[in-house]
């Protein structure tokens, strides 16, 4: 107790004295007047006491975060305290560290050992580690002290005390940052390289997503010369999950960067007004009937429509494109006047061909506009002059007209024969069509005829865009992460990778996850087979900080029964309420999963979820207990906003939020059969504190109710 009393007491007062140098400075910046002029040299010295300024402003209040005694070799020792903005000190000592720069790798990296190194600019530093200690600190308050390693203490070698007090903490209706916990195996994929892409594998509650956000914050401070923030993107897969995430970067002093869905960002990029995508009622036909998807994968719309072997039949078609785009005859303006076609040929094919197909075809015929005008003026008289030129421009329109269209719309629409190009093109395309399964070529025909484009057309179609359009700069992206991967195809990563700069991608998902079984990926490698060797990296995270170890353990066996799956999380080990699995009358359905719900919420709990298995059912249930005079919120995947509190929501739309307590409803055979192992394991991994499953039938064959640990129970009276 007494070393825990002068530990508090030593950091109370490094507190108050970083506070007041915090404040003051802070002080002195607000009374510069800000700068208004157009001077440049003036401008850059504002945004840098502007940028001071917010970061002084958020370090204000929670100033840092954890402290590490580190001693270089031939060095002395020095206390480094982290937070999340450095703040300058006295001479070339900083006050606190940003928690990016090199040196504060050491906190997250090191778990005990005689040595600890980190790169920095001028090379390796090596040296020893002598403290590391966590602190807590919430509106300038001193909250908590652990040390969680102490070269000259007697514990431990690396506790994990701070992380389970972490853990153990209610949700709100926000993801939160977890820069003050990162882990050593995090920490890696968060400052890897750049130019990579990254490819991480993460079990339910491995903070995948967390890691993916702070990569961001990393790249912005490392590489800040070479990238910007509106330049970057996060494509979520729904709106709401975007605002689910939205406090994460502004809390790490982030702003600007871009997020979206895939199908908001296509459907912009093609200039389309309705936004295609798996919205409730699409959703619905998948999952609304429990065993959806049986169908073999190449008559999957989506999976067809989203793979390397469509990417390659879109790029044959552009090339029989290209092959019959020039008209085969000589252009003449008028009478006399020939411009042969080899000539026309060489601009196109040679001088012309570094650039995309349609601005080829724009640059050809601009170089054929200007010789028409350079002949005119070699006109013999006004006469002649005003007769050439209306002669001119009648044939240069037609002459245009023998072109085909190069629209990316149009040539995927005459890929699947929904509009006809020229002849001898057509029948190209026609012959390429053929290796279509011919369910999908008709219904997509049938689709395009009507302009109903399906979110499954979007990358094929953008990918066309790619190849024909040039992607002009501001639609570039220095850095693109990815969520929820595992429901990505191919294609879409690979359209991405046209627009990204250097394959600078996060791509972050769980095969275990993989609920949408009729697109995504069901292996890495299909993502991995897009780059080259030297540009990938993959990573696993397998240690899940969400759940308690008893929901995880529950967890893992509906993956080991249900699925197959050899890659299982590995839970901290903090202990809680063991998982119910209880049994109900279903004549009493309603007022059983009202009273669960009640037993629930007599917690400490911010947040709970009731999870059905069908919308159906959600809004059904939501209007029963709402006539109880029981509040909560239905998410139905039409709002882009998740409020917190009480939620009730089919299990497919829970994927990525978590909550404190998690009830699933109708946890039988006949809801989750052996096709909807993942989706059950999906909605017992929401669960942070306790998890309840309510069955008034047979239980699926993968739930372990013969576990001795998680009995089935009749509801007790």
């Amino acid at each position: 107790m007494d070393d825990f009393q002068s530990a508090y007491q030593e950091e109370k007062e490094h507190l108050n004295r970083t506070l007041a140098a915090i404040e003051a400075e802070l002080k002195r910046l607000q009374a510069v007047p800000v700068y208004t002029g157009s001077d440049y040299t003036e401008q850059v010295l504002e945004s840098g006491r502007e940028a001071a300024r917010r970061g002084l402003a958020q370090s204000v209040q929670e100033p840092y975060f954890g402290r590490l005694d580190f001693e270089e070799k031939n060095g002395t020792r020095m206390p480094l305290y982290i937070g999340k903005n450095g703040v300058a000190g006295e001479g070339d000592k900083p006050a606190v560290i940003d928690w990016r720069a090199p040196v504060a790798s050491l906190f997250y990296s090191f778990t005990g050992g005689d040595s600890a190194s980190y790169e920095a600019p001028e090379g390796l530093i090596e040296g020893l580690v002598y403290l590391k200690r966590n602190v807590l600190i919430r509106r300038q308050i001193l909250e908590r002290v652990v040390d969680t390693y102490n070269r000259e203490g007697g514990g431990p070698a690396v506790s994990d005390e701070f992380l389970l007090y972490r853990l153990g903490e209610n949700k709100d209706n926000r993801l939160r940052d977890i820069v003050s916990t990162i882990q050593a195996e995090q920490d890696q994929i968060i400052r890897a390289a750049r130019n990579t892409a990254l490819i991480i594998q993460g079990v339910a509650g491995s903070g995948k997503t967390t890691v993916a956000l702070h990569r961001l914050a990393y790249l912005l401070y490392q590489y800040k010369e070479q990238i910007a923030a509106e330049r970057m993107v996060i494509f979520a897969p729904n709106r709401m999950f975007i605002d689910y995430i939205s406090d994460v970067l502004p809390e790490l002093g982030v702003g600007d960067i871009q997020q979206n869905t895939f199908s908001d960002w296509a459907a912009g990029v093609l200039g389309l007004d309705v936004v295609p995508a798996d919205g409730p009622e699409e959703l619905g036909k998948w999952f609304d009937q429990p065993g959806a998807g049986r169908v073999v994968d190449e008559l999957l719309p989506g999976r067809y429509k989203g793979s390397l072997a469509f990417r390659d039949l879109l790029e044959a078609a552009v090339q029989r494109l290209e092959q019959h785009s020039l008209p085969e005859e000589d252009f003449s303006p008028w009478e006399g006047a020939v411009l042969k076609q080899k000539v026309i040929r060489q601009w196109f094919d040679e001088e012309y061909k570094p650039y995309p197909l349609a601005l080829r075809k724009e640059r050809t015929l601009a170089r054929i506009h200007r010789w028409i005008e350079m002949a005119l003026k070699k006109s013999p008289s006004a006469a002649a002059l005003k007769d050439r030129k209306k002669k001119a421009a009648q044939r240069e329109k037609a002459y245009a007209k023998k072109w085909p269209d190069l629209s990316a719309a149009a040539v995927y629409k005459a890929l699947f024969g929904a509009q006809k190009l020229s002849g001898e093109l057509q029948q190209e395309l026609d012959g390429l069509a053929a290796a279509i399964p011919e369910p999908i070529l008709k219904q997509t025909r049938s689709d395009l005829k009507k302009n109903n484009i399906r979110e499954e057309d979007l990358a094929g179609l953008l990918y066309v865009y790619a190849i024909l359009e040039e992607i002009r700069g501001g639609q570039r992206f220095d850095h693109v992460v990815i969520d929820e991967a595992q429901d990505f195809s191919p294609l879409q990563v690979a359209v991405l990778d046209k627009f990204v700069k250097g394959h600078s991608f996060t791509i972050l998902g769980d095969l275990s996850q993989g609920i949408h079984y009729y697109r995504g990926i069901r292996r890495w490698e299909e993502m991995q087979a897009l780059f080259a060797p030297g540009e990938t990296a993959y990573f696993a995270l397998t240690r899940s900080y969400r759940s308690t170890m008893e929901i995880i353990t529950f967890a893992n066996e509906i993956l080991k029964r249900g699925v197959g799956a050899d890659l299982l999380a590995v839970p901290v080990f903090r202990s809680a309420e063991p998982v119910r699995v209880l049994n109900i009358d279903r004549s009493a359905r309603v007022e059983r999963i009202a009273a669960a719900l009640e037993r629930v919420m007599q917690g400490p709990y911010r947040t709970a979820a009731l999870l059905t298995r069908t919308l159906q059912e959600a809004e059904e249930l939501h209007k029963e207990l709402a006539a109880m005079g029981q509040e909560l919120n239905l998410i139905d995947g039409r709002s882009s906003q998740y409020a917190g509190g009480l939620s009730v929501l089919p299990a497919y739309l829970s994927k990525g939020l978590e909550f404190d307590a998690v009830i699933v409803t109708d946890v039988d055979a006949d809801h989750y059969g052996g096709q909807d192992a993942k989706l059950l394991y999906v909605a017992c991994t929401r669960a942070l504190h306790e998890l309840w499953l309510l069955s008034s039938g047979e239980l699926p064959g993968y739930v372990a109710a013969d576990d001795p640990e998680i009995a089935l129970t009749v509801w007790p009276d």
